[in-house]
């Protein structure tokens, strides 16, 4: 059996554990998949290039507003699809070569890895042979998969997940995507806006419904206006029809309902891959959901076993499991000097369009808590720059403690919530007032940060 100073499970953010700390180690690095994790190959990179093109051919669609005339005339998604691909596509594999051919002290071995004891992992490669390792430091950052709904005839019929659908040869006419999350909601609107029919099968009464219900519902509302949303939707089922396009046969809020479709896009989510893991043979602990048990420094239950990423939590950011990959490497290098983990204040954002960005507390946690509280919700519209963009659908939304004055929480809807976010996540972070945040600086006349500095004076 080979021996290793530190064994790493997973290529994502696994990757960045090691720092030069570690140049003097003897590593493993175990990958069943593509070197670099979901985010570079199949997640929020590719997609988030599709999407700045989908937002260009929906402006374009649409600009008579602004007294102009252009218009969108179709997509050569071959191009569209190669190009992107053909940027990271390299990438996964030049890390990759990095690490296998061009590190002398680390090894890849290529496989799913399990655990066949507390210190010794179990990699079985592709071809079903078998290779043991062991080392008193292992890393799990073994990341999430799809997650596919036992819908009738799903596998017959055949689908395309998150997974596989930016790699399609060609562009279906018509659309069915099963969710209404975030996935859902960023390659729906990537095929939207690139000609395809889409319809929503979301089983809940609105879209993104896990956002603040202001945030959810205009969603839905803008959503609705360009697709066809379906809401309430139960006992769906699929089949093919005697031409090739599928039938789905559901109930939409009780009424029995047919459409008829060419592809289906599942986008309900994804689950650990810890149960891939053999996790028993170790001791390693998981919660209820399945996902692996952490301290805040990134310890499992078992000594010398650590994790990070959609393996721990559902969170599944990978800003946040970069955050823990970077709070593992150095406890790992620095055991007597440990640094935590701070998922408090954990932002994230939807790349549909409109975007959505949140921080903090919901307005209906807020009101479970029986906190005191003062809202403001301020429309992108009501600003010079909001103006000019002919704005009536955008705002922003915050929530802050009536009495300490703390923002709690922060939710915008609209061009670059992403980035406008980013000013009120460094406020709360530090500590400051809402009253700090709009008067202790100087906003930009007449940028569309603007919105920001009047929801603030708002409160």
């Amino acid at each position: 059996m080979n021996d290793f100073d530190l064994i790493i499970i997973g290529t994502g953010s696994g990757n960045s554990i090691l720092t030069p700390d570690f140049d003097d180690a003897n590593v493993a690095i175990v990958e069943k998949g593509v070197f670099g994790g979901t985010c570079l190959n199949v997640g929020c990179i590719p997609s988030k290039m599709f999407v700045y093109t989908a937002d260009l051919a929906l402006q374009a669609s649409d600009s008579s507003k602004y007294g102009i005339s252009t218009s969108y005339e179709g997509v050569d998604w071959p191009a569209l699809r190669d190009r992107v691909f053909g940027r990271i596509d390299p990438i996964a594999a030049g890390g990759e070569k990095y690490r296998s051919e061009e590190q002398a002290n680390v090894t890849v071995f290529k496989g799913e890895g399990s655990f066949a004891g507390p210190n010794e992992i179990l990699v079985t490669a592709d071809d079903g042979s078998e290779t043991r390792i062991s080392s008193s430091k292992i890393v799990i950052a073994a990341g999430a998969r799809v997650s596919t709904p036992p819908i009738p005839g799903l596998d017959e019929v055949g689908y395309y997940t998150s997974d596989t659908v930016m790699r399609l040869d060609e562009l279906p006419d018509r659309m069915v995507v099963i969710g209404a999350g975030y996935i859902a909601s960023e390659l729906g609107h990537v095929f939207s806006s690139l000609g395809v029919d889409v319809t929503f099968l979301n089983r809940s009464a609105k879209m993104l419904r896990n956002e603040d219900d202001d945030i959810s519902d205009r969603f839905t509302e803008v959503y609705s206006r360009r697709n066809n949303v379906l809401s309430l939707v139960a006992d769906v089922g699929v089949s093919r029809t005697d031409t090739g396009s599928i039938n789905v046969d559901m109930t939409v809020d009780g009424t029995a309902t047919k459409l008829e479709t060419d592809a289906i896009l599942v986008a309900t989510g994804r689950t650990p891959n810890g149960d891939r893991l053999n996790l028993e043979a170790a001791g390693v602990a998981s919660d209820d959901a399945g996902y692996i048990v952490t301290d805040d420094h990134g310890r499992t239950n078992v000594d010398g076993v650590w994790a990070l990423g959609d393996v721990t939590t559902a969170l599944q950011l990978k800003h946040s499991a970069n955050h823990e990959a970077r709070v593992v490497a150095h406890n790992l290098a620095h055991p007597d000097d440990l640094i935590s983990r701070d998922l408090s204040l954990v932002p994230h954002a939807v790349f549909g369009n409109p975007q959505v960005a949140a921080v903090g507390l919901t307005e209906r946690e807020v009101l479970a808590q029986g906190t005191p509280y003062v809202v403001k919700i301020q429309n992108y519209g009501d600003t010079a720059y909001g103006w000019a963009m002919e704005d009536s659908d955008s705002f922003v939304k915050l929530i802050a403690h009536a009495e300490t004055r703390l923002l709690l929480g922060a939710h915008i809807i609209g061009p670059q919530a992403s980035t406008l976010i980013q000013q009120l996540i460094q406020g709360m972070r530090f500590g400051q007032t809402v009253d700090e945040m709009a008067n202790d600086q100087m906003y930009i006349h007449p940028a569309l940060s603007e919105v920001i500095e009047n929801a603030l004076l708002g409160l």
